[in-house]
């Protein structure tokens, strides 16, 4: 029984790991990213679509729904759910940090920008700090909420920069691969048929 219970144990932590750290590092899992991405077998708008959808979906402090919210965009944007599944990798416990941090500035940003009242600022702080100094789960679920919101106000400006970004990029590589891909093909095509491809057909 103990040892069941340490290699269940040992095998959870293993898990955990492979979430903060891929065990096959960080650089060769984004190359396994970057191949699965270009193996899919979509329009290099799809593709793209799909990709933005997910990372677009990633910055906001939903966790534990980010694949739910990128599929709606996916679909939205008529992208592929398989790509806006690998997208959802741009929000990792490394990233969130940052998101976190980046959502609440812009967030209290735009809401100064409307005039918000200071009462409601001061609650919104103080809450901010009782939550990151005792944890979000020793506290209210209101007390927490003008924190939330606000995080929720200021990632929609920054899901949109990021789902521009990875639409264009992504649309351009996957295009640039696919014309590459179908071109070594028709070559293949003519070497094996005995055909020559610089011979323009129109002249024969």
């Amino acid at each position: 029984m103990s040892r069941a219970k340490g290699k269940a144990g040992k095998s959870g932590l293993v898990r955990l790991r492979d979430i903060v750290w891929p065990r096959m590092g960080l650089r060769r899992y984004l190359v396994y990213l970057q191949k699965k991405v270009l193996r899919l077998t979509a329009s290099p708008h799809a593709i793209g679509a799909g990709i933005a959808s997910g990372a677009a979906a990633s910055v906001f402090p939903l966790i534990g729904l980010h694949f739910f919210l990128g599929f709606i965009l996916a679909f939205l944007t008529r992208g592929n759910m398989l790509a806006a599944a690998i997208g959802t990798a741009w929000g990792n416990p490394i990233t969130f940090p940052l998101f976190f941090s980046l959502t609440y500035q812009f967030g209290s940003a735009i809401q100064e920008m409307v005039r918000t009242p200071a009462a409601d600022i001061g609650v919104i702080d103080g809450a901010s700090t009782e939550a990151l100094s005792g944890g979000l789960l020793s506290v209210d679920i209101w007390q927490i909420f003008p924190l939330f919101q606000t995080m929720m106000i200021g990632a929609v400006p920054l899901a949109v920069f990021t789902w521009l970004f990875f639409y264009f990029v992504v649309r351009g590589v996957v295009g640039s691969f696919q014309i590459a891909r179908r071109s070594r093909l028709e070559r293949r095509r003519a070497r094996m048929s005995g055909g020559n491809p610089n011979v323009d057909r129109s002249e024969v």
